[in-house]
């Protein structure tokens, strides 16, 4: 197929990717099947032969992989691709018609609601469709109105039918079982077990139930799988009556919600009310233009949605409402500033939290999409009650202040018990606030997170100006977390300790800390951040500085490099011997060799040269006790006699050593190989008959001719 492809050193089965691949080929067109007589047959399906293999999938553009896999000659591709597609991926999307979306529905029901995706990731998509992306978020988080069935496809689901089935049966034993025991509890009461007139009794409470569920029946129609909208479906309507929902499972109309199970005294009364309500939606149903507006409902009913109960400022049962959907309530999931203060409208909704749901993913990554005001309260209550997310990464979105509104819904989402989110990525161009704010804000909010990493370009010239209903972050109270990650990419901010320090002594569990582009405002701050370190995180064990000049802060790099707990120490690109003597390098030296906890060192970017990587190589000598497995020295100027030299030193110290040695992996990204390639392959063959190398093909010519053209 000609192509090769990414990451191939983490491909453990060609063979499953290769199938991969050539399904993705054939799917949107890069491979001509009719240009191959093996392939174009009528007895073989290249996407049937391929399907099984397909763990990871991407749809882009006008989505015809969509329409194609929904097809009905491709119904058991479309079974196999449920079985075994795990990741789903949207790149490049389009403004698409209704019938694409019809099919991208029918697809997203399959495979995520009846299927086995546990991530869906989009890319690159400049002007987003609002329709098209709230309806992917919804059905990734398990919602799916039926009211829009009658719109989407023709033929209701067959599994949510089995499904329904299924549900009822367990239903009805349960009830049965129910009756036997209350049978038995009376008989027992009045010492009359087997009398006449416990069977009068018993055939009494049957009949009682026929009657229940006959009313009920009348009222619901006949039982309906969760796709279809029954009420709606009477008229031959596509358009939802104003009982909106976005709730998988249930109809737009309140009787739908019911079962069609015996109804409880208690709610038989408001069944009258829920008739007149139906009859009145079903009037309300016709139109030219029903199935567009239905869509349409659907998105921004999702945003309205206010999560303490059902909105119906025009109804005359307020107090039902209240009663009925208002004590599950988990609070407004979204009012943490001004933007995201619009409420209400027209439409009346119900509960996410008292909606039944599909399956959800696991997983969800937005890159490159930006994300309006409106899409940001809907995402924020979808949220609110994603049990099931475990990881979410919001890249290059423009978030600005509506972080606060996805905060919102985080922290309605906290609340549940059966909460799985342990990751949180978020990162853009500008930031709305502070980093260390911004973290503080998001641990107070959801303390249970695992990772947290915050990432930002650029400092908002408008920082200063905080959202209206938002205290200063730095104000927020955090409370005991279990964060074990924590990464944060400064906008060229000072790292100031007292900031920092807070969250170093929340996270009493962190293992991994990592500051990218901070700058330090005086030379006290990072000896006050090693002294927090060792004093509140005990557990560290990984440490990364990235961009952060440390050329005066030598005695720290030290105490760094000689911690008992640390295993990982990253100094990339900090200037280290920027203006260095020769003495630091041997303290660096000698202190690595009594280091035997420390496993890799990562020193990228430094300005090693060719003398300071021979030197390095006394750190494996025959009086050391380091234990170091790894070693990175790219973009350090390196040139091929240096590496040459560096090898034969480093064998010489294995020979003395008897060959026992731990060092594994050498990592040698874009360094000066290329000026004498006949060195640099000696040196590469001698070195990977002691341990793995990683290198490039790097054009340093080029390179240094594009640092020119910048400077």
């Amino acid at each position: 197929m000609k192509t090769r492809p990414p990451n191939s050193e983490n491909i453990t089965c060609w063979r499953k990717k290769f199938l991969e691949t050539f399904f993705a080929n054939v799917l949107h067109g890069v491979l001509d099947v009719t240009s191959d007589w093996r392939l174009n047959d009528h007895h073989f399906s290249p996407l049937l032969h391929s399907s099984p293999h397909v763990s990871q999938l991407t749809l882009c553009n006008m989505l015809q992989g969509a329409v194609e896999l929904t097809a009905e000659h491709n119904q058991k591709v479309l079974e196999n691709l449920a079985g075994s597609l795990q990741i789903l991926k949207f790149q490049h999307l389009l403004s698409s018609d209704q019938s694409i979306r019809r099919s991208l529905v029918l697809l997203l029901h399959r495979l995520i609601h009846h299927g086995s995706v546990t991530q869906v990731s989009m890319y690159s998509w400049p002007v987003p469709d609002t329709v098209l992306l709230v309806l992917i978020l919804s059905m990734s988080a398990g919602f799916w109105r039926s009211g829009n069935a009658l719109a989407y496809h023709s033929s209701p689901c067959g599994l949510c039918r089995e499904e329904d089935k299924a549900q009822g049966q367990e239903s009805a034993r349960e009830r049965a079982e129910r009756g036997r025991y209350n049978e038995r509890e009376w008989s027992d009461g009045e010492n009359q077990k087997g009398s006449p007139r416990a069977l009068e009794e018993a055939g009494a409470e049957a009949k009682g139930y026929r009657v229940d569920a006959h009313l009920n029946s009348d009222l619901c129609g006949p039982r309906s799988p969760p796709l279809r909208n029954q009420a709606c479906e009477e008229e031959g309507s596509k358009v939802p009556c104003d009982h909106t929902s976005i709730q998988g499972g249930s109809s737009c109309c309140v009787s739908d919600q019911l079962s069609c199970h015996p109804v409880p005294p208690k709610t038989r009364r408001r069944l009258k009310s829920a008739v007149g309500r139906k009859r009145r939606c079903l009037k309300r149903s016709k139109g030219p233009y029903a199935d567009q507006e239905d869509l349409y409902d659907f998105v921004f009913t999702v945003a309205r949605e206010d999560n303490s109960g059902l909105v119906n400022k025009n109804s005359n049962t307020e107090g039902e409402n209240a009663e009925n959907w208002t004590s599950s309530s988990p609070g407004p999931p979204c009012t943490g500033h001004a933007g995201c203060k619009k409420r209400g409208g027209s439409a009346r909704i119900f509960s996410l939290k008292a909606a039944h749901r599909f399956r959800s993913v696991s997983t969800l990554e937005l890159f490159s999409i930006p994300l309006t005001g409106e899409t940001c309260r809907t995402l924020s209550n979808l949220l609110s009650s994603w049990v099931s997310l475990e990881n979410l990464v919001l890249s290059y979105n423009g978030l600005g202040a509506n972080i606060f509104c996805i905060l919102s819904g985080l922290r309605a989402l906290s609340r549940h018990s059966d909460c799985r989110l342990h990751v949180v990525r978020v990162s853009d161009v500008f930031s709305h606030v502070p980093c260390m704010e911004l973290v503080r804000c998001i641990l107070s909010a959801f303390p249970q997170l695992h990772t947290l990493s915050v990432s930002f370009d650029l400092k908002n010239q408008l920082e200063g100006s905080r959202p209206e209903g938002n205290p200063s972050c730095s104000e927020v109270e955090i409370p005991e977390s279990c964060l074990e990650q924590l990464e944060i990419r400064f906008p060229r901010e000072p790292l100031h300790s007292a900031f920092l320090l807070p969250v170093l002594k929340a996270s009493k569990s962190l293992q991994q800390l990592s500051l990218d582009s901070a700058t330090l405002p005086c030379s006290q701050e990072l000896g006050l951040l090693l002294e927090a370190l060792r004093e509140y995180n005990p557990n560290l064990k990984k440490l990364s500085f990235h961009d952060v000049n440390l050329a005066e802060h030598q005695k720290e790099v030290l105490l760094l490099l000689q911690d008992p707990i640390l295993q990982e120490i990253t100094f990339s690109f900090c200037r280290l011997f920027e203006s260095s003597t020769t003495e630091f390098l041997s303290e660096i030296i000698n202190t690595v060799k009594r280091n035997s906890s420390l496993k890799s060192l990562k020193l990228p970017g430094n300005r090693l040269g060719n003398h300071r990587l021979v030197a390095l190589a006394d750190i494996f000598s025959e009086d050391s006790s380091s234990s170091l497995c790894q070693l990175d020295v790219s973009s350090n100027c390196i040139k091929p006699d240096g590496l040459l030299e560096f090898t034969k030193k480093l064998e010489g110290h294995i020979q003395q050593r008897g060959g026992r040695i731990q060092f594994t992996h050498l990592r040698l990204f874009q360094n000066w190989l290329d000026q004498d390639a006949e060195t640099a392959q000696e040196a590469l063959r001698r070195l990977k008959a002691v341990c793995s190398v990683v290198n490039d093909s790097w054009d340093s010519s080029q390179a240094f001719a594009d640092y020119i053209s910048v400077m």
